[in-house]
């Protein structure tokens, strides 16, 4: 059997873990966090494949969670994808 791959999916909105959960729940083994702080727990314990990491989050926001990951050796070349349900540009 075939391994998945496994992706942290970051944020602090439920509605949004679960609809991510729900596109890739099929295809990879997820875990989830609603902060950044929980974030960091979770990948000293598990090293993902990928972290989808929201930016705007109270307290650590992403990118100080990507920017502590990125500064631990152990976590460094963990790969990133920022997601926002930020519905103002500024345009």
């Amino acid at each position: 059997m075939k391994v998945k791959k496994h992706i942290l999916i970051v944020d602090d909105v439920t509605t949004n873990l679960k609809c991510v959960g729900e596109i890739l729940r099929n295809d990879y083994a997820l875990s989830m966090a609603k902060s950044g702080e929980q974030a960091l727990q979770m990948i000293g314990k598990v090293k993902p494949d990928l972290v989808l990491l929201d930016v705007k989050m109270p307290g650590m926001d992403g990118y100080e969670t990507f920017k502590a990951m990125k500064e631990n050796p152990d976590t460094a070349d963990v790969p990133v994808i920022f997601l926002t349900a930020d519905t103002e540009n500024g345009s």
